[in-house]
C-alpha cells in the first residue's frame, strides 16, 4: 500500500513537470515566430530605366549601400506570417547624391511593400526599385 502511495505521488508530479513544460515551450513559439519574421538583410532589384538593365542587391538592416548615384539605407524588414501569400514589407530611406536641393534630403523615406508597391511608390527619373526577398 505504500509503496503504492509513493508510485502515485511520483506520478502527479512527473506529471506535474510535464504541464510545466508544455506551459513554457507553449510561450516561447510564439516569440520565435517573431523573431523569424524580422529579417537581416533584404535583397531588391533596381531597374535602370535609361539602360533598361536590372541589378541585384543585398543590402544588410542598418546600412548603408551606394548603388550608383543613390545611398539606399533598409532600417526594418518583416516577412508576413501567411505562407499562402507571402507579403514582405520593408522601411528604406534612398538619397540621390547629385540632387543638391536641400530642403529635401531623402527622395524615399518609408515602408514599402512587395505586393503593392504604388501604395508607397519610389519615384525617380532613371531607377525603380522593388522588393524581392527579407531573410
Amino acid at each position: 500500500m505504500i509503496l503504492l502511495k509513493k508510485n502515485i505521488q511520483s506520478g502527479k508530479v512527473s506529471f506535474l513537470f510535464l504541464l510545466i513544460y508544455f506551459f513554457l515551450t507553449s510561450l516561447s513559439s510564439p516569440l520565435i515566430a517573431n523573431e523569424n519574421n524580422e529579417g537581416k538583410f533584404v535583397e531588391i532589384k533596381i531597374l535602370d530605366k535609361v539602360s533598361s538593365k536590372t541589378d541585384l542587391l543585398k543590402l544588410k538592416i542598418g546600412e548603408e549601400l551606394r548603388f550608383k548615384s543613390l545611398l539606399i539605407k533598409s532600417l526594418k524588414c518583416k516577412n508576413s506570417e501567411f505562407d499562402d501569400n507571402p507579403e514582405i514589407t520593408v522601411y528604406i530611406q534612398v538619397k540621390d547624391t547629385i540632387k543638391n536641393d536641400n530642403n529635401e534630403v531623402f527622395i524615399f523615406n518609408g515602408w514599402t511593400f512587395s505586393s503593392s508597391p504604388a501604395v508607397n511608390p519610389f519615384d525617380h527619373p532613371v531607377y525603380d526599385i522593388w522588393l524581392t526577398r527579407c531573410y
